[in-house]
């Protein structure tokens, strides 16, 4: 099954739902990242709730996830555009804890303490960013609060990811629910108890289960229509003119230190780990486009620009040619 998003609005237009089927996302993302099994749970969650977040934005926007708690995990970033591409990393990827009650310790893994900031970069002059405390560490519930209480949307989020014994992804998916005005406080009842009542997700997707068919068993008894299905899929935006910005931010004696003593360097992509080289030459070209040696400027912080969506001095990784 090929990884794709549903989108559905309730008749009465007072619940939108979106549901996401997103094993081959997560399974690139493990093998890109080379993750142990916890850690390709927590990032599977992390990078189908980016999906599903994606989903609610317009044309051309995107959103930054940075999970921050204070386990082994450390940390989990994950960028989503509004096309389906979502790609992320993880601060430590060969976490790997014993299984509590069956299933990955993901809020270990992360840390019960900690903070979700979600920034958007909505194409206007500044991002939109808000912060909440992590409310289980589990990442579907922590998106889920942080809509509720910095969006003011009332919403349910489920995630779930299946590593097998041999540390392949098994499953994974997800869905998202939301109460939009007017709330209809006895179908809000409704759905929350019926997303209380729900078996594993990893259980429904193993057996075949479709994201169309989630929504049925959710929604079952209020009429609704399906108004859009896209395509998801691991996908970067880095570029090699990205990379050669953040060679660049290294100053003009850097560079020549590189090229002169090195034989050239490469950039290496946190989100996707893709490698860059730049040869003696095209490194020597980078000195001479500096007029002057000056320090390398201050990265932009969260709040200076809608390059903090993906700011490309922290998620690439300047290394020297060996």
């Amino acid at each position: 099954m090929d990884d794709y998003l549903v989108r559905i609005l309730t008749k009465a237009g007072t619940f939108r739902g979106l549901a996401c089927v997103s094993t081959g996302v997560v399974a690139e993302a493990a093998r890109r990242h080379g993750t142990l099994p916890t850690a390709t749970a927590a990032l599977g969650r992390a990078l189908t709730g980016g999906a599903l977040m994606g989903a609610l934005l317009k044309t051309d926007q995107r959103v930054a996830l940075k999970f921050e708690g204070n386990g082994p995990l450390g940390k989990i970033l994950i960028e989503a555009l509004s096309t389906g591409a979502v790609a992320g990393t993880v601060g430590n990827p060969a976490v790997d804890l014993p299984l509590l009650d069956g299933r990955p310790d993901v809020a270990g893994a992360l840390g019960r303490t900690g903070l979700l900031t979600v920034t958007k970069d909505l194409r206007l002059k500044q991002p939109y960013q808000g912060t909440v405390r992590l409310t289980s560490s589990e990442i579907g519930e922590d998106l889920a609060m942080y809509l509720t209480e910095s969006e003011q949307v009332p919403s349910a989020v489920r995630l779930d990811v299946f590593v097998e014994q041999d540390g392949t992804v098994g499953a994974a998916g997800g869905f998202l629910i939301q109460s939009l005005p007017p709330q209809d406080e006895t179908a809000i009842h409704l759905l929350w108890e019926r997303i209380g009542n729900l078996s594993s997700l990893s259980d429904h997707f193993c057996r075949g289960g479709t994201p169309e068919q989630l929504l049925d068993v959710l929604f079952v008894g209020i009429p609704f229509e399906t108004f859009e299905k896209r395509v998801i899929s691991f996908q970067c935006t880095c570029s090699r003119e990205k990379c050669e910005q953040a060679l660049l931010t290294q100053g003009k004696d850097a560079l020549r230190a590189m090229a002169d003593r090195e034989g050239g360097g490469t950039v290496t992509c946190a989100f996707c780990r893709e490698v860059r080289n730049f040869s003696q030459e095209e490194m020597g070209s980078l000195v001479d486009a500096l007029s002057e040696p000056v320090a390398p400027p201050p990265a932009p912080s969260d709040e200076s620009g809608k390059t903090a969506v993906l700011d490309i001095r922290r998620t690439l990784e300047i290394n020297k040619k060996t």
